[in-house]
Order: C-alpha cells, then structure tokens, then sequence
C-alpha cells in the first residue's frame, strides 16, 4: 500500500470517528488530495573566509635559503664541526704525546709546561689573566720549534680530565698544522671566518680522533692577512672563542715574530705567549728583540727547546 492510500484511509477513518478534518483549497476533494509534503528547509552554515596555510618554519637551527632561480626553499642542515682523523701512528713516530703512549721524559716535560699557562687561564683571584685562555706560541727565528711545541703542548692539555683544546693554526704564511697531523686536502678556517660573515666557527672547526682536541686550519690564505688579524672581526672572533666554551684552552701556532708582522698583531690580543727558544742557536739579540715585541702581553714565557740537558730515555723512570 502507498503512503497516498494509507493517508486517505487515515482520513477517512478520522471522518467517520466525526473528527473535522481541514481541506486545502486545490479544487480536489479531501478524500482525494494527498497530503503536503513538509517543507525542508535548506540548512545554511554561516560565511566563513577561507583561512591561509600556516607558514611553514624552518626548523631550530636550520637555514632556508631561496636559490637565485626562485625555485623552491632548500633546507641547508644545522651547522656542524668536521670530523677527520690524524695520522696517530705517524705523529708518534714523529715524537708528538699522542693518546696511549708510554710515559717518557718528554711527556713530563711537558706535564711542567702546560701547569703554569693552566694556572694562569683559570678565571680565579688567583689568576685574574684576562682572557688567559688564549695561548700564543711562537719564537723569535725560522726553524726553531713553534710548531712541534704547540701541537704537543695542545695534546697534553688534551689528557687533562677538566679542560678540552682548540689548535688555532695562525702561522697564515707558512701553515703546517694540517700537514702535521695526516691531512690531505684544503680546509677552511681562520682567515676564511675573517672574510666571510656567513661563515661560523662551528663549520671550520675540525674534530680530531684525538678526544678533547679539536683544530681550527690557517685557512685560504690573503695578501692582506696582517690586517685581517688586526681587524675588529678578529677582535669579536677571540672573545667568541675564548668564551664560548668554559673549559677551552686555545693555543695559537703563529708566525716567527722577527720574520713577519701577523705575531705582533696577534700578541696584543693575547692572555698568554710562549716563546720557544732553540738552545745555542737563538742569538740573543734577536731573542731580545723579541721579547721586546711582546711587552703588551701581559704574561710572556720562555721554553728552551732542544736542551742538551733533556735526555730521552728508551723507559721512564727515577734512580732508587
């Protein structure tokens, strides 16, 4: 049965129960018209502006840069140290204090070194050296063993339990500290931060299979390298490194101060500088020329390298 025949029997029911029963004005009999239907009517949602895309961010410590083309963004990966492994069997053929030697006079020698400058860098009422984490090694002449002294002296501070090392190879005429220790091929590095402001410390920095030591490369080498280390970036560049890490010793292996004008530069901006001093071979006047260089620094020393008084002995050890 169809709802239109179910509805008139429904009526006609109500008629004969004598129940009024309106009609609507068509023209068709009660009995015959169909019921109208309900009106729906049409559920509107209020007018909403359509909402933007949330901006995408870039994530901490990452860079979005746009390429020249307009393309789009291309995510550039947080900022990290190099990681690159020293030749340790050929720096301890070559006499360095590399991690797992055996005790030798020369690593106490260098024990007895490193206690002062350490002294000296502690930022206590003891030792109020301003900025004294910052080392400078260097000697008067060519030749008379800056660099195989910076490089055991930042070693041996390495084995220390409280302190970790930055190598700063500053020798920018002549670098070697690369070399020294195994690499191959070209780094960027202090004079490359010094020229271009987007450059961070962080991504010329190189991480040494030697723990706590890290080294920072000479870099691409500039015709204009004495004013660069005389500039106001070195200036900023040496408080980032002196105080972005509290427990830093950063040595600086820099040039001859008698055969180039960059040590003069840099010893003003020095809490310490070791002099290496070639026994019997350093004239005097020359070593005092040198000294005289560095009276803006506020602690100089003098180590004796190539002393007839130091014997390398094949076992450590003391008399009874």
């Amino acid at each position: 049965m169809s709802l239109i025949e179910q509805a008139t029997r429904r009526l006609e029911q109500l008629k004969r129960a004598g129940i009024e029963v309106p009609t609507w004005d068509t023209g068709v009999a009660a009995k015959d018209a169909p019921p109208e239907p309900a009106k729906v009517e049409p559920r509107t949602e209020p007018r909403t502006e359509p909402k933007a895309a949330p901006k995408a961010q870039p994530q901490r410590g990452v860079r979005a840069l746009r390429p020249a083309t307009g393309n789009a963004l291309v995510q550039v990966g947080q900022r990290q140290s190099k990681s690159v492994q020293a030749d340790l069997g050929a720096l301890a053929n070559a006499g360095y204090l590399v991690p797992g030697s055996p005790r030798s006079a020369l690593a106490d020698e260098f024990r007895a070194i490193k206690q002062p400058l350490l002294k000296n860098a502690r930022s206590d009422a003891d030792a109020p050296v301003r900025q004294g984490n910052l080392i400078m090694v260097s000697s008067a002449l060519a030749g008379e063993g800056k660099t195989f002294c910076a490089l055991n002296l930042a070693l041996s501070i390495a084995s220390e339990v409280d302190h970790s090392v930055l190598l700063v190879d500053a020798d920018v005429v002549r670098p070697a500290m690369v070399q020294r220790l195994g690499l191959s091929g070209q780094y960027k590095g202090l004079l490359d931060l010094l020229t271009d402001p987007k450059l961070d410390l962080s991504e010329v920095i190189l991480k040494t299979n030697v723990p706590k030591l890290s080294v920072l490369p000479a870099g691409t080498p500039r015709i204009n390298s004495t004013e660069l280390l005389g500039s106001n970036s070195m200036q900023e560049l040496l408080q980032d490194i002196a105080n972005r890490y509290a427990d830093r010793i950063v040595i600086f292996d820099t040039p001859p101060l008698l055969a180039t004008t960059e040590s003069k530069v840099l010893a003003e901006r020095m809490g310490q500088i070791l002099i290496v001093v070639n026994e019997g071979i350093t004239p005097k006047a020359e070593l005092t020329q040198a000294f005289n260089a560095l009276q803006a620094c506020p602690i100089v020393l003098a180590l004796l390298n190539r002393s007839t008084h130091s014997v390398e002995r094949q076992q450590y050890g003391y008399g009874n």
